[in-house]
């Protein structure tokens, strides 16, 4: 069975979510990447999107104009996560955000950030932008846009969001911490192997 959170979403919520679960979302995400992290955290500057208990989307999407103020969804993939490793733990106290959405993983600073204030970050499948796009309903909102359209803060409405894999949850573990790990206890046994079958070339 699909686990199908809604936001905006609680620290109940999301107490038995763990690393490596796969989730989807309802309700909205906002399109948050590296120059609105600086904006709230080196400059100061306030969201124009309330995402207490809400989802940021690390991506830069590709949004048609439709009409005078309403635009479409064309294409919205992940960018990488740990672009945002420096400011994350701050925009998580500072905005209340409860679900953060990206690229590959994320470091310490956020794992405490998640920790202390429960949230978790999650992986959506790199290459699957179209599918990603077909999934928002509507963009509600668009704020900040003289950033330009990558950086723009897009207000989407989604239905069943994912698939997500959670890569950080509330209780600190991080999958992909976990499993550099165990690749690299595999990766030294295969070493051990290879060097055992050429050890003859010198």
């Amino acid at each position: 069975m699909k686990k199908i959170l809604t936001t905006p979403v609680s620290d109940e919520d999301l107490k038995d979510i763990h690393a490596g679960d796969v989730i989807y979302l309802n309700g909205h995400i906002v399109t948050c990447r590296d120059v609105a992290h600086r904006r709230l955290i080196e400059y100061g500057r306030e969201l124009p999107v309330d995402v207490r208990g809400g989802a940021i989307f690390h991506a830069g999407p590709i949004v048609r104009k439709v009409d005078e103020d309403k635009y479409e969804m064309v294409s919205v993939g992940p960018t990488t996560s740990m672009r945002m490793e420096k400011f994350e733990k701050d925009f998580i106290e500072q905005t209340g955000v409860k679900i953060i959405v990206g690229k590959g993983g994320m470091g310490e600073d956020t794992v405490e950030g998640c920790v202390k204030h429960k949230a978790i970050h999650c992986v959506f499948p790199a290459g699957n932008a179209v599918l990603a796009a077909t999934e928002v309903e509507e963009i509600e909102r668009a704020e900040w846009m003289d950033l330009g359209m990558p950086e723009t803060l897009w207000l989407c409405r989604i239905k069943e969001f994912g698939p997500l894999v959670v890569s950080i949850d509330t209780h600190g573990e991080n999958l992909f911490e976990k499993n550099k790990v165990i690749f690299n206890k595999k990766k030294d046994e295969q070493y051990e192997q290879i060097i055992e079958k050429v050890k003859f070339i010198k």
